[in-house]
């Protein structure tokens, strides 16, 4: 596989994509269109607004991006396609989407045979073995939280390490993760913002400044290091 898998988009004071250019531009390379997936956005901007968005941030590449949306067929769209961009939003909204289009399954085996993806937030939370980590409130409900399943684990991005300073007295990011793995054996990697997942070469890098948390079931969660590798998680 060919992915970068990244917990957003955007990062305090950067632009949209801006954050990671040299990874975008190795992941990409020799590629004429990307097919973006809009499905995640919930109001407030609409497919083509999402699509030129994304084209905006990744115009320094010189590359063509067309929302799904856009194209005659979704399944088609996904079969011919020379790299796919998922974007953030709602989970629960993209999941169902993919699931009303037909394009679950399809994705995952595009994805799984070497189509160069890029998933950001939502996009990157239905890379895992389910959505079911996703911090997302469930304002519809797709027909089944099976997702994508490159790896065998969960993704939990945006994570959130709780405030020592904070009078809030709600449950930590954590004390969540702990309660989905009371009731499921699924790791889950927490990944901090400005941190992403490196698929290349069968294997699965950390990347970015940041350590990432990893909670594996029945145990004490770990912090890993930039460059750690998933590959053997499950």
């Amino acid at each position: 596989m060919n992915c970068i898998i990244a917990s957003t988009s955007t990062v305090h004071g950067s632009d949209y994509l801006g954050y990671f250019p040299n990874a975008l531009t190795e992941l990409f390379k020799g590629v004429n269109e990307i097919i973006f997936i809009p499905y995640a956005r919930p109001g407030g901007i609409t497919h083509d607004e999402y699509t030129q968005k994304a084209q905006d941030g990744l115009r320094f590449l010189n590359i063509k991006v067309v929302g799904i949306h856009q194209k005659e067929d979704p399944k088609t769209a996904i079969k011919n396609a020379e790299a796919i961009f998922t974007g953030g939003g709602n989970t629960f909204l993209l999941v169902s989407q993919l699931y009303q289009n037909d394009v679950m399954q399809i994705l995952s085996e595009k994805v799984k045979n070497g189509c160069a993806y890029l998933g950001t937030s939502a996009g990157s939370n239905i890379c895992g073995k389910t959505m079911n980590t996703t911090n997302d409130m469930p304002i519809v409900h797709p027909p089944s939280f099976k997702t994508l399943g490159l790896f065998p684990f969960n993704i939990n991005p945006h994570y959130l390490d709780p405030d020592p300073s904070s009078t809030h007295k709600g449950e930590t990011r954590e004390t969540r993760i702990k309660e989905f793995q009371n009731l499921q054996k699924t790791p889950v990697v927490g990944l901090r913002e400005g941190s992403w997942l490196r698929i290349k070469n069968n294997d699965i890098l950390l990347k970015g400044d940041l350590k990432a948390r990893v909670f594996i079931p029945q145990r004490d969660p770990i912090e890993v290091e930039p460059n750690h590798s998933f590959k053997d998680l499950s």
